[in-house]
């Protein structure tokens, strides 16, 4: 039978830890590590027609708004700004590149760049030689020519083919026009990027027989009629394993490193987006030093209010998802790096229709995921005398200074710095270790004639969650584990120490586990040889992997590998699991409460060794309740840009809970105290009082013009008030009187909820400012403002800017004046909002006091 017990600590305790969070918080950074909590931006220079006032105007919006640097991207121009047009790496476009370097010096902003432009890799430099070449296999031999495709997107200066990545010298000679361009720059970007690997068809290079023949130790040419092969043939797997295996150290040894290389030699950082590619993605991301992910589309939430663009498709995109993410951060877990970055909000949704409540729970998913280095994507150059909407990119959310919710961006940016503080300055707390089986993926994904499969973050189900791999992560994500992948090549650098933990040097695991695999490496089968031999724990999921990899000599390797595969699973510490909870448990492995409860979570340790969770509500499985943290700690919550507070806890045979109220789109951080609740348990806000009565609205600021004043005795979207309200875009003030009784006046807790906001909502009650609600649930602290009667409530919002372009692209679409793709919809179809209709706009409520 559970005993329950309540404790209670002085308050002084209370303010103590908050005067450490503080000193925390503002005492111990440097700029650089200011400017990277920062949020940064994508910018993009529409054919480089910048000049060096409009870059300093920008950068100047982008400090005040909260932003720690931007990255810029050269890509396609602007009709009618030819002449102003600045070839790419020439005398004048390194002067504004260095102007920008040492402006966001000034301002507090780092800058990074493109090596290019447009993507993938490419250029004038690149010869018909250097260029990307595909094969296929015609009667059993090879048929090989150029690829054709040229830099997508290219700015003038940069256009040309695109750069063969399995080149021996091809990286070499590519950088040597970058050589020249930095040899005499004094004031230099941060960081050197390569966007994600999009060299389609490319799959070939002239001297790729003479390395696979010297890496697999046989002849590819004879094999290569069984890369046609769909009949399930065991040799044919096995060759198409070798294939790509080749592909994907050509690419690691000739691509990704010696572009990493040679941009620490030129005094650079990297920033490196592994996948699309044919490799191991874990190889490539830690190849960078700050390996970065991305977040495409938008995710299903199951957050009540938050709202999906409908045009979006996920049978042409897919969804983001948060173990595409992993492995990004898994390769900076287990090399050590500080910074995971993520190219955030890309087609969240349709041009002018992103609202902050819609950025907000991407951005916590990526946290949870290991991210804490957000790069919005983005904003686009415009010259400051450009009418609105400006110079806009095709495929982004507007963050710029023509945004909608330019004017409450700081709150967002605020937002994420916070979080980004904590999460940069801790490491990872993950238990598993889990192997990545690329081989079983070639095996069953590989193209017939020699297509490779991508490894792309867009439909990962392809790839990844169709495979047991991915349907084991997916159950070790749901079901509250913490862990991170492992190539075969990571599994060299781990150690084990005496109580049997798996070490990288930069980071400890309890346990390996190994997913239900067929096809598997003998070095890596030597690899677990030697961790378990040293005592590592291993977990085998239900089977162990039957084929050895490599077609060479296969029988005879065979043979070594199954004697070898039944030695080890005889070890004590070697397990082939049928009930996986009870053999990680059994390994000391933490199954988190968090995630049963249908909260996401990451799990780290600060500078001090105590634990730090970001845990973010993205369903409505949970409101409140009690919830069991680790193995029992006690827990303070940090409430971003609300501060902290000790948390009620009571004690159940031995362990502590605590109790913890989280809203569907909310997040907090949780992290260890060792102290209980200073403050007696307060029961939950499970009354309401519905605020009523005749509404004055006001529209005050806002495109084409302001719609005259309207009163309401219900709330509703202003566009159902009159024709002219369904093109504003704009500010409106509502305003109610309203009386309370004298319960609701004894909670100082009480809060206003706004119910449905479309976007924003700036409120003050009797004069006193609540302050501003930009994301899901649109509440705010109202009860220390209450009185008794005559209470004057005032809400500001603001809505969309897609109902003023309903009008501007029926009388002027002018503004789409871009080459390439222009600006096209997020069907990819020709953009045009005068087809839109209105979207729901201003306070629809139900508006209350919880008290």
């Amino acid at each position: 039978m559970s005993v329950f017990k309540e404790k209670h600590y002085p308050i002084m305790r209370r303010i103590f830890l908050v005067l450490l969070l503080i000193l925390a918080q503002f005492g111990n950074g440097n700029a650089q590590n200011l400017s990277t909590a920062k949020p940064w931006t994508y910018w993009w220079w529409m054919g480089s027609a910048v000049t060096k006032t409009d870059i300093t105007a920008q950068l100047e919006y982008f400090s005040k708004s909260g932003l720690g640097g931007v990255h810029i991207i050269p890509i396609y121009g602007v009709k009618g700004y030819e002449k102003a047009a600045i070839p790419f790496l020439g005398v004048q476009w390194l002067e504004v590149m260095q102007h920008t370097v040492r402006e966001g010096k000034r301002l507090g902003l780092g800058v990074d760049m493109t090596t290019g432009t447009g993507w993938p890799f490419g250029g004038p430099n690149v010869t018909q030689a250097m260029a990307a070449q595909g094969m296929t296999v015609v009667d059993g031999k090879p048929a090989v020519k150029p690829t054709g495709q040229k830099v997508k997107r290219a700015a003038p200066g940069g256009e040309g083919f695109v750069l063969d990545p399995f080149n021996a010298n091809g990286m070499k000679q590519y950088l040597s026009r970058f050589d020249s361009a930095f040899a005499k720059s004094s004031d230099k970007p941060r960081s050197m990027y390569n966007d994600s690997y999009e060299a389609y068809g490319a799959n070939w290079t002239d001297d790729f027989a003479n390395q696979f023949q010297s890496r697999r130790k046989y002849d590819l040419l004879s094999k290569l009629a069984l890369l046609n092969d769909s009949t399930g043939n065991p040799e044919a797997k096995l060759v198409k394993i070798d294939y790509h295996q080749t592909l994907a150290e050509l690419l690691l040894e000739r691509y990704a490193k010696p572009w990493t290389d040679w941009s620490r030699a030129h005094g650079f950082v990297t920033r490196y987006q592994a996948h699309g590619s044919p490799g191991n993605l874990l190889d490539l991301y830690e190849a960078a030093d700050i390996p970065e992910t991305e977040s495409f589309g938008t995710s299903r939430f199951n957050i009540p209010g938050l709202r999906v663009d409908p045009d979006y498709s996920i049978d042409q995109f897919g969804t983001p998802n948060p173990l595409a993410m992993k492995f990004a951060s898994s390769a900076a877990n287990l090399s050590g790096k500080k910074l995971v970055s993520s190219e955030t909000g890309t087609w969240l949704a349709n041009h002018f229709k992103v609202s902050l409540s819609q950025i907000k729970p991407q951005i916590d998913e990526l946290f949870t995921a290991g991210i804490n280095h957000i790069f919005y994507h983005g904003t686009t150059y415009s010259p400051e005398k450009e009418d609105f909407p400006g110079w806009l990119f095709y495929a982004s959310t507007n963050f710029g200074k023509s945004s909608h919710f330019s004017e409450h961006f700081p709150l967002l940016n605020q937002y994420v710095e916070w979080c980004q503080k904590l999460l940069q300055d801790s490491k990872q707390d993950n238990d598993v270790l889990v192997y990545f089986p690329i081989h079983d993926l070639w095996a069953t994904k590989a193209k017939s004639g020699g297509g490779v499969h991508l490894l792309e973050v867009h439909h990962v189900e392809r790839w990844l969650l169709d495979l047991p791999f991915g349907k084991l992560s997916e159950r070790l994500w749901k079901e509250g584990y913490a862990f991170d992948f492992v190539s075969d090549l990571q599994l060299k650098k781990f150690t084990v120490d005496a109580n049997g933990v798996l070490n990288s040097g930069n980071a400890t695991y309890r346990t390996l586990l190994i997913p239900s695999a067929t096809y598997f490496p003998e070095e890596t089968m030597a690899e677990l040889q030697r961790l378990a031999g040293g005592g590592a724990k291993i977990i085998f999921e239900g089977k162990l992997p039957a084929t050895v990899t490599g077609n060479a000599d296969h029988a005879q390797r065979q043979k070594v590998f199954s004697e070898n595969l039944t030695q080890l699973s005889k070890l004590k510490n070697v397990r082939i699991s049928s009930d996986l909870h009870g053999d990680l448990a059994a390994n000391g492995v933490i199954r988190e409460e968090l995630s049963r409860k249908g909260l996401t979570f990451i799990r780290k340790r600060d500078s001090r060794g105590m634990a730090l969770y970001f845990v973010a509500n993205l369903g409505n499985a949970f409101k409140e309740g009690w919830v069991k943290i680790g193995n029992g700690e006690l827990v303070r919550r940090d409430t971003p840009l609300r501060g902290q507070s000790l948390m009620h806890v009571r004690e159940a045979d031995g362990k502590y809970e605590v109790f913890l109220r989280l809203k569907p789109g909310e997040s907090c951080f949780l992290q260890t105290s060792g102290d209980g609740s200073d403050i007696p348990f307060v029961k939950s806000r499970d009354q309401q009082l519905d605020i009523k009565g005749n509404w004055q609205l006001t529209f005050t600021d806002g495109r084409p013009y302001l719609p005259a004043p309207a009163k309401l005795s219900q709330l509703k979207s202003w566009t159902e008030l009159s024709d002219s309200t369904t093109y504003f875009s704009g500010k409106a003030k509502y305003s109610i009187k309203f009386d309370v009784p004298a319960p609701v006046l004894k909670r100082e807790n009480a809060v206003l909820d706004l119910g449905d906001v479309r976007e924003i909502a700036n409120v003050k009650l009797n004069g006193k400012d609540l302050g501003t609600a930009w994301h899901i649930p649109f509440q705010l602290y109202a009860g220390y403002a209450l009185k008794a009667k005559g209470n004057v409530l005032e809400i500001e919002v603001t809505n969309l800017s897609a109902n003023y372009m309903r009008l501007r692209d029926q009388q002027q679409p002018d503004w789409k004046k871009f080459y390439d793709i222009n600006i096209v919809d997020i069907t990819y179809k020709k953009f045009d909002a005068a087809r839109w209709q209105p979207m729901p706009s201003g306070l629809l409520g139900p508006v209350k006091l919880l008290y």
